[in-house]
């Protein structure tokens, strides 16, 4: 009988954590997560269902952000839509197998889209910035992209499982991640090969990618003035905004894991509230529902295919010849067809 009630109590200590702040404290925050999990599920199965009807969306480029929306689509349903219950009920009642779940998922398919950004940083820029000479991205290059980001991450993502670092609640115990506040130096070497693979080098990657498309975009505007053309610096000004535009969601959603990791690395005596150390997992949630935004709504060609399909073929945004020129050719990553041409990345 008293093996029984320990057992009891051992159960009972994982899951029925103390409340960390006010009932309606939760009540907040589960609402929050239902709005993000409502729209990011909406806005990445448009892109997937629009992408898979439309053939002329399917280039190597697309193929890219479409993995970008289905591991976003993945990670909500694996991850946001669990929190909003747990939220709700104040701590993770579905017990220690199903947090190590969660954990897993939300690290794994958080990674695969931090690195198919990545990918598709260095992509635009190979194609923008060496269109002669060099390899050019074709969808068999493009498919073996993303098998090599899905191996590569699932790396990153089963060491826990294995003792390298591990996967438990974190911050108001309603969700479960890396174990982040593990003090152990298993946990520290894990969180430092961490940030160098899932963050500084992404970060690098995609600041080098973007910055010389903004150069390049630059010099073949003033190569047109000086051959007495005009240029497009309206264009120019429109491609640095959607720039900032990427690098500032992407740093949102990734600065504040690595800045808590870092800091749990530097100071393992330093105490973080649990509010605190939940921010970082809600901020990282938030990717799903920008990352469509950024990458394909802001895109004419794909708005004119989603709107003919929401609408079945009843409205247009364009001209049947303006329609016929748009699907002609490429979008995503295109800085120039023609020497006086500019286009949009």
């Amino acid at each position: 009988m008293e093996d029984n009630t320990t057992a009891i109590n051992v159960s009972e200590s994982f899951t029925a954590m103390p409340t960390i702040f006010p009932r309606f404290g939760y009540s907040i925050l589960s609402f929050l997560m239902f709005l993000n999990a409502t729209f990011s599920i909406l806005n990445n199965m448009l892109v997937v269902i629009v992408t898979i009807k439309y053939p002329q969306l399917r280039n190597p480029i697309n193929i890219f952000i479409l993995n970008v929306s289905f591991s976003d689509l993945m990670m909500t349903l694996c991850g946001t839509t669990i929190v909003v219950s747990t939220t709700y009920h104040r701590y993770f009642y579905l017990g220690d197998k199903f947090c190590v779940f969660q954990g897993f998922a939300v690290n794994y398919f958080g990674i695969v889209s931090l690195w198919s950004l990545t990918i598709l940083a260095y992509e635009r820029y190979n194609f923008v910035c060496q269109p002669i000479g060099a390899l050019q991205l074709s969808s068999k290059r493009s498919y073996q992209g993303i098998a090599f980001i899905w191996l590569f991450c699932l790396i990153w993502a089963i060491a826990p499982l294995f003792g390298w670092s591990s996967y438990g609640p974190e911050g108001v115990q309603t969700s479960c991640s890396i174990g982040w506040e593990e003090r152990s130096l298993s946990n520290y070497s894990y969180l430092i090969t961490y940030f160098l693979t899932c963050f500084l080098i992404p970060v690098g990657i995609i600041g080098f990618s973007y910055g010389n498309i903004l150069q390049s975009l630059h010099k073949l505007n003033k190569k047109i003035e000086q051959q007495g053309g005009k240029g497009h610096p309206e264009e120019e000004k429109r491609v640095v905004v959607m720039v900032l535009f990427m690098v500032i969601a992407f740093l949102i959603c990734w600065l504040p894991y690595t800045v808590f990791a870092l800091i749990v690395v530097i100071d393992p005596t330093l105490y973080i509230s649990p509010l605190a150390a939940t921010l970082p997992t809600y901020f990282a949630k938030t990717s799903p529902v920008y990352n469509p935004v950024i990458y394909l709504f802001l895109n004419k060609q794909f708005r004119q295919c989603a709107l003919q399909g929401l609408t079945c073929g009843h409205i247009s945004l364009s001209s049947p010849e303006e329609e016929s020129a748009t699907l002609s050719a490429p979008v995503e990553g295109k800085v120039f067809s023609k020497a006086n041409q500019v286009a949009p990345a």
